[in-house]
């Protein structure tokens, strides 16, 4: 049973040098043995060291606080995130983006070996004229540090927890409220960091394994320093970085309350962390107004959060996705996304290419890929096949029966109709289905509305006034010239077509031509035209 020292200490310091685990602080004025460190001095002494030292025998055997906690005092240390339940903006940056990678692939990118024995993990950026690159910092304190040598960045790059890629989103969010983030610092407490990431309803952890795990997660982001090389880009001069930190984390304060034996228990921890020199070019407002530097922010869901804290240990792979997908829909909406390319981020190269080589390996990629995908749709982010490279023989079965009609007699008929076909969709993969999906992409991912609402309204141009010579007498209203679902469904029934070949006409999914038909959306113009086309309605 660990240790915990009482009131009766008089802070002699004779035991802090003993501890043969370190898990004696001095935080403040207080004495204090951090549980999750303290071993009764197992395999040193028979008895604990700071019990045999001490003058005044404060070090007793730890109990857990039993009961209710009293009710916390503390105010909140700064202004609440995602006050409409919903979002709140960050730094989108590529800076933020390559951190959030960093903390999630972690040691499956590529990391190199410089010509000092330092390992870093970079890329080229802005059309390979600039550069990023990343190295763990050998300590937390100060704004600068030395990088650390290969061995011990490998250790430390290999410790990384996904879930402070959630800490350093939250670190960008808060970002967003200070005027010059570069100069201020903020403030975040264990009770915001529960609430934000759903560990206020984690009831098998204890209260003090919740701060060492929030201290951990806090800790990571502020490990990493980066080196950026910044080409010029019309008024925004080249810039050079050298190691900067991109967090620093200031201080932590401990706070404390004791009960009726004098026993210390750690009740809660404040952290004031600092944005790195980056943010005064990419999350500068002032100068973004005279378009001498970025101000590059998005939106940052609450879902996103939770959803990493609770799929990071049975969904790696598609959480790591998510992170990533966080910043590629608001960077590159008209970029095609390829299969290989998801998997790169999800898995690893190496993990990629040792299964284009080996069988069972392939078939356990696979099957994992298509159940993290699936994962990504319940929660939202729906992957959108490109029709010619990703045809349905080979996308994932539950990406074929989200088509399946809800009505009983749709459904009949769908089935009667698949098992009509060659192909149904219960039939195994076809051959040679993993090297068609390594030149697969997708269009895209419909995104929950969440991760896309408006963060700022724009400012409204004056409108000029039009004469009554420029407006069309003859054009219909617009809500006319808008093709309704029923018009669709009457069509398609005229032409004795069912959801699903209609969908296989056009290009797209049956549940797309389900949820037209339905109005749970309106056909983009160009979608209009093609339905209008292909049903022949004038």
């Amino acid at each position: 049973m660990a240790h915990a020292i009482t009131n009766r200490c008089d802070q002699c310091d004779t035991c802090v040098p003993l501890c043969p685990q370190g898990a004696i602080k001095i935080i403040g004025s207080e004495y204090w043995i951090d549980p999750t460190l303290c071993n009764d001095c197992e395999d040193y002494a028979d008895e604990p060291i700071c019990a045999i030292s001490c003058p005044v025998n404060s070090p007793v055997p730890w109990q857990a606080k039993k009961g209710r906690l009293k009710v916390d005092g503390r105010p909140l240390s700064n202004t609440p995130l995602f006050v409409n339940g919903k979002n709140h903006p960050f730094a989108s940056a590529i800076v933020s983006w390559e951190l959030c990678n960093v903390l999630a692939q972690r040691q499956t990118l590529p990391w190199q070996t410089d010509e000092n024995g330092i390992l870093y993990y970079g890329r080229a950026i802005t059309q390979n004229r600039g550069s990023i690159s990343f190295r763990i910092a050998e300590t937390l304190e100060g704004q600068s540090s030395a990088p650390l040598s290969a061995p011990q960045a490998g250790d430390r790059i290999a410790a990384l927890d996904i879930r402070a890629a959630c800490l350093h989103l939250l670190y960008s969010a808060y970002a967003t409220t200070l005027e010059q983030p570069w100069q201020e610092s903020f403030e975040i407490d264990d009770r915001q960091i529960e609430l934000y990431l759903g560990l206020d309803k984690r009831k098998d952890l204890s209260k003090i394994a919740k701060l060492s795990l929030i201290k951990e997660l806090v800790e990571q982001p502020c490990s990493l320093m980066a080196t950026i090389d910044w080409p010029q880009q019309g008024k925004i001069r080249a810039f050079h970085l050298e190691n900067i930190r991109l967090w620093h984390l200031q201080s932590t304060e401990h706070h404390f309350q004791a009960d009726e034996l004098g026993y210390k228990h750690l009740v809660g921890m404040t952290f004031r962390i600092q944005a790195g020199l980056w943010t005064q070019y990419f999350l500068n407002r002032k100068d973004c107004k005279d378009r001498t530097a970025f101000y590059q922010y998005s939106s940052l869901p609450h879902s996103l959060l939770t959803a990493v804290m609770g799929l990071w240990q049975q969904h790696e792979g598609a959480v790591r996705m998510m992170l990533w997908l966080l910043f590629k829909t608001k960077v590159g909406k008209e970029q095609r996304i390829t299969v290989p390319t998801l998997m790169r981020v999800a898995y690893g190269t190496s993990k990629v290419e040792r299964a284009t080589t080996g069988r069972e390996e392939r078939k356990r990629l696979l099957r994992t890929f298509e159940s993290d995908l699936e994962v990504l749709n319940h929660h939202g982010l729906r992957p959108v096949f490109d029709p010619v490279t990703y045809p349905e023989d080979i996308q994932p079965l539950w990406a074929k029966l989200a088509d399946l009609p809800d009505d009983a007699e749709e459904a009949l008929e769908f089935w009667t109709n698949d098992g009509t076909l060659s192909n149904r969709l219960t039939d195994s993969g076809p051959r040679g289905k993993w090297n068609r999906l390594m030149n697969a992409r997708l269009i895209g991912f419909e995104v929950p509305p969440d991760w896309e609402q408006n963060l700022r309204k724009p400012e409204r141009k004056p409108e000029r006034k039009r004469s009554n010579k420029s407006r069309s007498s003859t054009s219909p209203p617009l809500a006319r010239t808008l093709l309704e679902g029923k018009h669709i469904t009457a069509a398609r029934q005229t032409l004795g077509w069912s959801q699903r070949d209609l969908a296989l006409k056009t290009g797209k999914s049956q549940s797309w031509i389900r949820d037209i038909e339905n109005g749970r959306f309106s056909a983009k113009p160009k979608d209009q035209t093609l339905l209008k086309q292909i049903l022949g309605i004038g």
